[in-house]
């Protein structure tokens, strides 16, 4: 039997709206382990919250793995390891919040187990109840990023008012330093800051190595703007139904069932547990 990846997005994708796995995908995600094939959830979220959202699905057993941070950091949960961490220097990243500070715009960074900010804001506040991990107000730019981070993200609030500031925000300080970090966005609001060269395509490309397995039998399955470099990197980019407009195109399957009805046990049964 040949041994297979998925790697599969959190929000939008394997979760459903109510932040849940489905019975279905549950199901269908226990097969594909019984039969020795490996699940890696791949998302932006920090490494805590991640964790939780993987140990909830089964997703901690042997052949299970942890995408997080955008691909920056990559985990074992099984073995409770990091296999593989990039982050970009602090001195960097202080430049950037006391920019986004600047300009009104809600920015945080990460702990090992909390959200960091500067301001107590309504953005940081939705986060920390969608990501179910607290959050701790510091004293300045420096407190929020207490080593070199794997990520910062700036949140704007709703608006297109605000999404211009915040695209502003990456034109005029985030771009000046390619070479050192890039940025994108993983939905309306959220710029994720990350360092050069890192994206879940990256994190595809070199997880596949690191488990000796041919990208050919790899799958991807995401909803996302930060999904982009994944589904073009997997041999299948199985887009959601229910994805952002203009994702559909950078994948090569569309699923019939959205987020809310199994369509990650529909990518399994058709890419994972075909039969050679």
């Amino acid at each position: 039997m040949s041994v297979r990846v998925l790697f599969t997005d959190l929000d939008g994708t394997l979760l459903n709206d109510a932040k849940e796995v489905t019975p279905g995908n549950q199901a269908a995600i226990d097969e594909a382990l019984a039969k020795g094939h490996k699940i890696v959830v791949c998302t932006g979220r920090p490494l805590a919250s991640a964790k939780v959202c993987a140990a909830k699905a089964g997703l901690d057993k042997e052949g299970c793995y942890v995408i997080c941070f955008n691909g920056g950091q990559i985990y074992d949960p099984y073995h409770e390891k990091t296999v593989y961490g990039k982050t970009f220097s602090k001195e960097i990243a202080v430049k950037i919040i006391n920019e986004a500070l600047k300009r009104d715009l809600h920015i945080q960074g990460y702990n090992d187990t909390e959200i960091l900010a500067v301001r107590d804001t309504e953005e940081l506040r939705k986060y920390s109840a969608v990501n179910h991990l607290p959050y701790k107000i510091v004293a300045d730019a420096a407190a929020v990023v207490p080593k070199d981070p794997y990520k910062l993200i700036a949140i704007s609030s709703s608006g297109a008012e605000e999404r211009a500031k915040n695209l502003k925000f990456q034109r005029e300080v985030i771009e000046p330093l390619t070479g050192e970090v890039h940025s994108f966005f993983s939905n309306d609001r959220y710029q994720e800051i990350v360092p050069e060269g890192i994206s879940k395509g990256f994190a595809v490309r070199w997880f596949c190595d690191y488990v000796d397995v041919p990208i050919e039998n790899s799958v991807a399955a995401g909803d996302a703007q930060n999904d982009i470099e994944m589904l073009k990197a997997a041999h299948v980019g199985a887009v959601m139904c229910n994805a952002y407009p203009g994702i559909a195109q950078y994948g090569n399957y569309v699923t019939e069932h959205d987020n809310n009805h199994d369509g990650v046990a529909e990518i399994i049964r058709k890419f994972i547990l075909r039969e050679d």
